[in-house]
């Protein structure tokens, strides 16, 4: 698993990002049985750099916590077979499937571990879990969408010994 990190803020955590979301995403894709070695762009940005991709993008107007740019439009979740037939989604130099970018507010990360009463680990490795699965086709628009994709958030977290405080 490869993570391309970028900061787009001063205001960094006091974690190893980039370490962390390698182990996170690992194991959900291991958890999904992905079969090929993957890479992801993660970019740590302030509630004012989401918040004006948020715009953009979604046409919401606030910040948020985390954002996901799927590279692989999965019909259904972890079809892989999509990517049989079109290897227009594999990095050319690498051979590693790209599935997409993720964001995500350093700001938010704080506040939500202060308000949820856990730590910034805790808060950082879920909204990474919760993205790498919003790339490979999981949503959460309906309520069994929703429990579906909070099981497996809490599977990968607590495999890695990652838990609420």
């Amino acid at each position: 698993m490869t993570v391309q990190l970028e900061y787009e803020t001063e205001k960094t955590l006091p974690i190893d990002c980039e370490k962390l979301a390698v182990s996170v995403a690992e194991r959900v894709l291991e958890m999904e049985e992905c079969p090929y070695e993957a890479e992801v762009s993660l970019v740590i940005t302030d509630n004012e750099g989401i918040h004006q991709v948020n715009r953009e993008f979604r046409n919401i107007d606030r910040p948020t916590d985390v954002l996901s740019f799927p590279a692989v439009p999965f019909e259904t979740p972890c079809d892989y077979e999509i990517l049989e037939e079109d290897d227009s989604y594999f990095d050319l130099d690498s051979g590693n499937l790209v599935l997409g970018d993720i964001m995500i507010s350093s700001e938010k990360v704080v506040s939500q571990a202060e308000e949820y009463g856990h730590s910034i680990t805790r808060e950082f490795a879920f909204l990474v879990a919760h993205s790498i699965l919003h790339l490979l086709g999981y949503d959460h628009m309906t309520p069994e969408e929703a429990e579906i994709m909070e099981q497996k958030q809490t599977q990968a977290l607590h495999s890695l010994g990652i838990e609420r405080n």
